[in-house]
């Protein structure tokens, strides 16, 4: 008798049992490869870019969206979608940054019936919740240690907590919680599914791993815990990561061309502006 399913069978005991249907792996650039994902049971859609910091071609960048509104207000940029961003700064590879808040434009005095204007509109003045270095300028400083990612002027990228970006860091963006540090899981009580955004380095701090996740699409893409972020991360050869912004802001943007192209589904059907991003650019990729 031939047991035409076993393979199957087998794919799905060393996955946990979940049914996967992995795209190609594509090689976009230099240094960059690029696969997504779709999981049966519970529904997941992921989507992996994998960056050799070794390759020469390779750098790693923190953007905000708009400049400073306000000068030494609290204010530090302004809201922009990450494909505009991408556009802007010829980023081949582009991922929404860290958590931030909005300054909600008061309605006019002259109108008191005028709608407010959305939280996450473009040009919404924001702050992020995190430290921020962009090209060695510090933009944001937080008032306790938030884990971040940091590219050093020696090349080094680390995942480190930070308040204020030191004298060495070059591009710093961050997030609120460590998923794996020393290549173990990190314990967190919140068992909560979202869509999520989450970067991780090898032991050697060679090779970032990078996952957007889709969420809030019962039956389509439920979304993850920390929990289960901590194994895909894990899984996937990190020795430390941390989650970056989630939710509505969750995107991965790759450039085709002369089109910056959303390759998720954010969960509220279109890309949502945000305060930074983490973008990868390649060296004569243009």
């Amino acid at each position: 008798m031939e047991f035409r399913f076993l393979p199957w069978i087998v794919a799905a005991l060393l996955t946990g049992g979940c049914a996967r249907a992995e795209a190609p792996l594509e090689h976009p650039y230099a240094g960059v490869t690029y696969r997504a994902e779709v999981r049966k049971d519970p529904a997941q859609h992921l989507f992996w870019a994998n960056i050799d910091l070794a390759d020469p071609h390779v750098s790693l960048h923190v953007a905000r969206g708009g400049d400073d509104p306000d000068g030494e207000g609290k204010w530090q940029t302004t809201l922009m979608p990450p494909t505009q961003i991408a556009k802007r700064e010829g980023f081949e590879l582009t991922v929404n940054g860290d958590f931030f808040i909005v300054k909600k434009e008061e309605a006019k005095k002259d109108d008191p019936k005028a709608p407010e204007t959305p939280a996450y509109s473009a040009n919404q003045w924001a702050a992020v919740a995190g430290p921020a270095a962009t090209d060695g300028k510090v933009w944001a400083v937080a008032p306790k240690p938030r884990p971040c990612l940091v590219l050093k002027k020696s090349g080094k990228v680390t995942i480190q907590p930070l308040t204020e970006p030191g004298p060495d860091d070059v591009q710093v963006i961050a997030g609120n919680v460590m998923l794996v540090e020393g290549g173990q899981m990190i314990a967190h009580p919140n068992p909560a599914r979202h869509p999520r955004t989450v970067v991780g380095l090898d032991v050697k701090g060679t090779k970032l791993t990078i996952l957007v996740l889709d969420g809030r699409k019962t039956g389509v893409a439920e979304g993850m815990s920390y929990a289960e972020l901590s194994k895909e991360m894990i899984a996937a050869g990190c020795d430390r990561a941390l989650n970056l912004d989630g939710g509505g802001s969750s995107v991965m943007v790759l450039r085709d061309g002369e089109k910056f192209l959303v390759k998720n589904q954010p969960s509220n059907e279109k890309e949502r502006p945000v305060a930074n991003v983490l973008g990868i650019d390649v060296k004569d990729a243009k």
